[in-house]
């Protein structure tokens, strides 16, 4: 009979990365570690057989640092799991929301709570590197005016009381999860000959910031960046963004053009092959610095 695997994680027990973990390997051994390069390390040198790293928030969007580790990594992605996100205000037993004066949590968990901490100003934000470690931070420091933001599980863990009950600002706030093995063979493209990015050409004068919503369909994206590459125009930017319902997203553009006039050209061009173009403006593109 094989062993139950072990799952490196980012976080201390209690994190929601290990409410993932266990829930797409049940019988799994969950293995804390400090940060999402920790966890590919982990797995790249056998020390545990597989990772899992959360890459997408339905209300912070992206988990940049993430996805850096995994496209820096040897690793590769072979499952996804969704969890639900309920975060709680956790506190020293006897403490109350009106006396604390100070409160922990990892930043995309602070990211997530926008409305509850502009209802409590008096709240000084400390970002740490967990949720679950931010729990137990504030267990060790036994300090009824410190709290932490984390699962209701982190409360139970570290023995804290809850304070208040989802702090996040939509109900429906759901995280993504990639669970990691060793690469015994990832597919890496390039062209044979390729050099480095041209940074040298010429800079066009002006920059437009566009918001575009699209259906999500097949080709969705291609037939967005059409307009672009048929008129010749350098994206200087592109992200897609969490809309206001799970799983739906908007795309963030930013386009280098020698004129004004043509931003309103490429607006009305996108919004041929998509929903909704907002332009949040056209300005001039800063130049690198060559101090």
């Amino acid at each position: 009979m094989r062993p139950p695997p072990t799952i490196a994680f980012q976080g201390e027990h209690g994190a929601f990365s290990e409410a993932a973990a266990l829930r797409i390997r049940p019988q799994g051994i969950p293995v804390p570690r400090r940060t999402f390069a920790d966890v590919v390390a982990s797995v790249e040198s056998g020390e545990v057989d597989l990772g899992l790293l959360p890459v997408e928030n339905t209300l912070a969007g992206g988990v940049v640092a993430a996805y850096d580790a995994l496209a820096g990594g040897s690793v590769i992605a072979i499952a996804e799991v969704v969890i639900p996100i309920r975060l709680f205000v956790l506190g020293v037993p006897g403490a109350d929301l009106s006396s604390v004066r100070e409160i922990h949590s990892h930043p995309v968990a602070l990211s997530q709570c926008g409305a509850f901490l502009a209802a409590h100003p008096q709240l000084s934000v400390v970002a740490v590197h967990d949720t679950a470690g931010a729990a137990k931070d504030v267990s060790a420091a036994a300090d009824a005016t410190v709290a932490a933001i984390a699962a209701h599980g982190a409360a139970d863990r570290y023995g804290l009381e809850v304070l208040a009950e989802d702090v996040q600002d939509r109900p429906d706030n759901q995280t993504r999860f990639l669970l990691v093995q060793a690469a015994t063979g990832r597919l890496d493209l390039s062209r044979s000959g390729s050099a480095a990015p041209d940074v040298q050409r010429q800079i066009p004068r002006f920059k437009t910031a566009l918001v575009v919503e699209t259906d999500n369909c097949p080709g969705a994206l291609r037939n967005l960046l059409g307009p672009f590459a048929r008129g010749g125009f350098d994206l200087a930017f592109i992200e897609s963004r969490p809309t206001g319902f799970p799983w739906t997203y908007r795309f963030l553009v930013e386009f280098r053009h020698d004129a004004r006039a043509q931003a309103e050209t490429v607006a009305n061009e996108v919004l041929a092959v998509a929903r909704r173009v907002s332009v949040l403006g056209t300005f001039e593109a800063a130049r690198a610095n060559d101090d």
